[in-house]
């Protein structure tokens, strides 16, 4: 099963485009659900819209069932369904859970997903990995080796113990992320951009297109939409259309894969609106191969990281190694990758850009590296 991401800045007509996207696969015989959406119905489309503050009720009542036992130790009072509202984040977690459940259960052979704008559906798209992460450093899962400790220390005390049940849920959280990872991570996955050809939007595709590749999603199409006609007699709107022309020309330098779709006149509204805009089926596309590692230790022992940032620039870079993780900063983008285990026994030697790329040299370290 494929899945498109569909996102763009604020205002571009994502939802429009996704609901296209949708109709354009479906027309061409594939079974698709368009995820997310608001666009209402689609011809020949399943379309599922998500109800994040139903999810965050029926995700946290089950997490307080699962914890009962420790909180009635500690004289909590619960929580009742109608007092919950959601939290920041729900909205995105609800997203996520919707689309790993559509790729365990039915039979389609593309989900569209309709994102929010450019920036939080990056950070929507990171967040299993984050969390991941975080809830294996605050509970590793080698000291769940003691578990089968816990019923007889609950007997022996005369209460039940918290840890049994949080490590529980850490390792359901952890099965149920990692889920939604191989799904954002699959060679099958792959994200459709949509701007309106401007100023605005060549600064906001380029940060977009960095940010993708800090995080190694293949751009399957960039669609510029609401493209104006080049022939008008109206000096206003050729005025605009020039304007659009230069921007377009700028994608296709930055070798971004263009596809236009021409403004309707109006805002599309109905099914009929959606075939008019005669947006291009989705394509499948080669998810980046993985950041190569330049072996130079016979010329000057060092061993170099390629990692591919086009569009970004050396004052918004920042790298920080922890340990066996190397933070890397790119703008308004965080992204925090386990090093290699070659890599992991040297010490950071410099960085620097060239052609669309970062590289990072290690130098390896006397004391971890084999002799020859």
């Amino acid at each position: 099963m494929r899945t498109l991401f569909v996102t763009g800045p604020g205002g571009s007509g994502r939802t429009t485009i996704a609901a296209a996207t949708a109709r354009a696969a479906a027309a061409q015989g594939l079974r698709t659900l368009l995820l997310g959406s608001q666009a209402g119905p689609v011809d020949g489309v399943t379309v599922r819209t998500i109800d994040s503050a139903a999810h965050f009720r029926t995700e946290l009542l089950a997490l307080q069932d699962r914890a009962g036992a420790a909180l009635d130790m500690f004289g909590a009072q619960r929580l009742d369904d109608d007092e919950l509202t959601p939290l920041p984040g729900a909205e995105e977690l609800a997203l996520l859970t919707a689309l790993r459940d559509a790729h365990r259960g039915e039979a389609h052979d593309l989900v569209v997903v309709d994102l929010p704008p450019t920036e939080k559906a990056l950070a929507t798209l990171a967040l299993p990995a984050q969390l991941r992460r975080y809830v294996r450093r605050l509970l590793p899962p080698q000291r769940q080796a003691a578990r089968a400790l816990r019923p007889m220390l609950a007997q022996l005390a005369g209460v039940p113990m918290p840890a049994q049940w949080l490590y529980e849920s850490a390792a359901q959280w952890d099965a149920h992320l990692a889920g939604v990872q191989s799904v954002i991570e699959s060679e099958h996955t792959a994200v459709r951009l949509v701007a309106e050809p401007g100023p605005a939007g060549v600064d906001a595709m380029r940060s977009a297109v960095k940010g993708l590749a800090l995080y190694g999603l293949p751009v399957e199409a960039l669609i510029a939409n609401r493209v104006l006609p080049k022939d008008s007699a109206d000096p206003w709107l050729a005025g605009l259309a020039a304007q659009q022309d230069k921007a377009l020309a700028e994608w296709r330098t930055d070798r971004l894969p263009v596809a236009e779709v021409a403004h309707l006149g109006h805002d599309p509204r109905g099914t009929d609106d959606l075939a008019a805009l005669a947006v291009p089926a989705p394509r499948p596309v080669p998810r980046p191969a993985s950041w190569p590692i330049t072996d130079r230790l016979a010329d000057d022992g060092i061993l170099e990281w390629q990692i591919p940032l086009p569009g970004a620039v050396r004052e918004e870079l920042d790298l920080v190694r922890r340990g066996d993780e190397l933070v890397i900063t790119a703008g308004e983008f965080r992204r925090i990758v386990p090093l290699p285990s070659a890599l992991r026994r040297c010490t950071v030697a410099g960085a620097g850009l060239k052609d669309g790329g970062l590289g990072i040299r290690f130098a390896p370290d006397p004391g971890l590296w084999p002799r020859a």
